[in-house]
């Protein structure tokens, strides 16, 4: 049996079975479970697993976080396990019931729910359009063939992810996740250009991803009362039909207007905010990072990103947020400098390299988060990187992993100052924790290691 399927086998059999999991998916650290009644689930017994970095919980959302690459095959055996497809609900009302959620807390977690399985291709995507752009920075014929090839592979994805985010909107809302597409083509489609209201010629794509979403969600709720009322031998024509067309309408004369302006606001909230407040917003917004990225809210921020890429065609805040991780990197190098645990040492040895690659889970809750003071000591370090980048403006032209892999993703001209930031973040999250210091934890404490090895 490979230690993934005996992984899996403790996690279902911990949280209370099979019968107890409503829906199954993961990101790029985390398994992603959907309990239908918590009062099962041993959360002690959890965290003590062999493998398990940490458990976060959500509303209406279990959050085991595993490491990059195990993580989707500990995933696979779940699923086979299961017998649950990835992203699908087996049981709705025990999916969304929670007393403990708040209106915030529902968005965001309806927001990462819709982004979080984009984030593989979205990543791969980026990625491409990095290297497209340093093929061209090194001279690379920017009307060649190759290049060509490149942009379909790199852009492809981003010019069409309003489709693909019309259908997942569609299926967290529980409709017809064709008919979510079709919202995301009633906002992107160039056709729309000809159209004419009010003597104001339409915008393909106004709105962007806010709007695409509004969109998907209110033909949703359309298309979720007219089967309670057409009968069963019409509902194949007339439900789909009439859908698409209050969808389509209502899209045109009223929620594309609000989605331009919902996302318009949201732009210029975060715009002006780095205009006036400059290194200041800078050292608060990469110095609080860190908690949101440890409750696993940071997915929610996907379609702010890709706001700023669709409208500004720069996007500032990537970079800046980016910090966190560093200032994480050099707080657990600190660590791993003045620990005389070593196990804890090993586990560094382990979640330095991904950390530094932008995925921070694993130095979170294997390093800094259960020391404790390490972990405010990196949020520290990341705000001191966070305000350099916002004083020298710096801007991602694509979305994808943080730490040194962004530099990729970095506007030409700018990729100089956020390797200079990272560094500020590594040697102050470095020095700061160094003075600080910590409470070193006896060797039982680190039983765990962050890849399922003893």
């Amino acid at each position: 049996m490979t230690k993934e399927k005996e992984l899996a086998q403790q996690i279902i059999r911990i949280i209370g079975g099979k019968e107890n999991i409503s829906a199954v998916t993961n990101c790029m650290t985390r398994l992603r479970l959907t309990p239908i009644d918590k009062s099962k689930i041993d959360l002690l017994a959890l965290q003590k697993i062999r493998g398990v970095l940490g458990v976060v919980e959500t509303p209406g959302q279990l959050q085991i976080i595993l490491g990059p690459g195990f993580v989707g095959k500990v995933t696979a055996e779940v699923t086979i396990l299961t017998g649950l497809q990835m992203g699908e609900v087996k049981d709705l009302k025990a999916a969304i019931s929670d007393k403990n959620r708040t209106p915030i807390k529902m968005f965001l977690g309806r927001l990462a729910t819709i982004f979080v399985p984009l984030i593989p291709a979205i990543v791969g995507s980026g990625m491409v359009a990095g290297l497209t752009n340093i093929a061209i920075q090194s001279g690379a014929d920017p009307k060649g063939t190759f290049i060509a090839i490149l942009n379909v592979i790199g852009w492809g994805f981003f010019s069409y992810l309003g489709i693909f985010v019309g259908i997942n909107t569609a299926k967290e809302f529980s409709g017809t996740p064709a008919m979510g597409g079709l919202a995301g083509i009633l906002i992107i489609n160039p056709l729309i250009a000809s159209i004419t209201i009010n003597g104001m010629a339409l915008v393909p794509g106004r709105g962007g991803l806010f709007g695409v979403m509004l969109v998907a969600w209110f033909m949703t709720m359309i298309e979720k009362r007219l089967r309670k009322v057409v009968p069963n031998a019409l509902d194949i024509v007339i439900t789909p039909t009439l859908t698409l067309l209050i969808g389509g309408f209502a899209s045109f004369y009223v929620l594309q207007p609000i989605g331009g302006v919902l996302s318009d606001s949201i732009i210029n909230f975060f715009k002006n905010m780095l205009e006036v407040g400059g290194a200041f917003v800078g050292f608060i917004l990469a110095g609080t990072f860190l908690p949101v990225v440890m409750t696993g809210l940071h997915q929610g921020l996907v379609p702010v990103h890709m706001e700023f890429l669709n409208t500004q065609k720069a996007n500032p805040l990537m970079p800046i947020l980016a910090m966190a991780g560093a200032g994480q990197v050099g707080a657990s190098l600190a660590v791993y400098l003045k620990t005389r645990n070593s196990k804890l040492k090993e586990i560094i040895k382990g979640a330095l390299p991904v950390g530094i690659l932008g995925i921070g889970e694993p130095l979170i809750f294997g390093v800094t988060l259960p020391l404790g003071r390490p972990f405010i000591t990196a949020c520290i370090g990341a705000a001191f990187g966070g305000a350099f980048q916002a004083i020298m403006h710096v801007n991602s032209i694509a979305l994808g992993l943080s730490g040194l892999p962004l530099a990729f993703l970095i506007k030409p001209g700018n990729v100089g100052y956020y390797l200079i930031g990272i560094l500020i973040a590594y040697v102050a999250g470095f020095i700061i924790t160094w003075l600080a210091g910590f409470d070193d934890l006896k060797e039982e404490d680190y039983e765990q290691d962050p890849r399922g090895g003893a």
